[in-house]
């Protein structure tokens, strides 16, 4: 029998900084929930607005896969690996901690608010040399599609990490229908709505709802309206 979670957004952590409104799917910083540390390797889903200027200073990581994915406005990277890029909506950023990085994002704007999802996968190899990659995606790919954007393999198509891992973005019609079938048996599915409503193996969802579903090899999408969402296809042993 399928196995399923569901996370409604309002039952979401939340810390508001004032510069950085956070919503934390899983426990995160001050936000803590035994019941919510993660799904599978799939660590943090954190959903950020960042005010103009601002931004988190620079920091460490270690052996953590760590994607970004903005949703709006331009957010500056910088790292110790001596990148200094800024990613936008349509881009993926990622980037592999290993043995250890350090890093900052800042709003680059001093108008507009910066909107990102903030991701941390959980490696299935320790101590990797820390990695950074961006790609600009095409977003004609996920109209009534399910465009890759994240795999384990190089040179397939998104971005790669050091997991059995495949994340998807999508942007549907309204009552457009599909089949996700998973990529690796044992995985599970974590489906997150960007906006719009959709359906998936008659579980009702709407914006910024979170849905995990594993035991199962498919799983069947519809949408209620246009709708966008990404789902993660993730390793549930950690």
């Amino acid at each position: 029998m399928e196995n399923i979670i569901l996370h409604k957004a309002n039952t979401r952590g939340n810390a508001n900084h004032g510069w950085l409104q956070s919503f934390h799917t899983f426990s995160f910083a001050n936000y803590y929930n035994p019941e919510r540390m993660n799904f599978g390797v799939l660590r943090v889903l954190n959903d950020d607005t960042v005010a103009a200027g601002m931004g988190f200073g620079t920091h460490p990581h270690q052996n953590m896969e760590i994607i970004s994915i903005p949703l709006e406005g331009d957010l500056e990277h910088q790292d110790s690996m001596g990148n200094k890029t800024v990613i936008r909506n349509g881009d993926i950023q990622v980037m592999s901690a290993g043995t250890g990085v350090q890093h900052s994002e800042y709003n680059k704007n001093q108008d507009k608010e910066v909107k990102f999802l903030q991701i941390w996968v959980i490696p299935n190899k320790q101590s990797v040399t820390p990695r950074y990659d961006q790609i600009t995606l095409k977003e004609e790919e996920r109209h009534n599609k399910l465009q890759q954007i994240l795999s384990p393999n190089p040179e397939d198509a998104g971005v790669w990490i050091h997991q059995d891992a495949w994340f998807h973005l999508s942007k549907f019609d309204k009552d457009f229908t599909t089949e996700y079938n998973f990529k690796k048996q044992g995985n599970g599915l974590y489906v997150f709505v960007l906006n719009g409503d959709v359906t998936v193996n008659g579980q009702d969802l709407n914006r910024r709802d979170g849905f995990g579903i594993w035991n199962t090899d498919k799983v069947t999408i519809k949408a209620n309206s246009e709708a966008e969402f990404l789902l993660m296809e993730v390793p549930m042993a950690v």
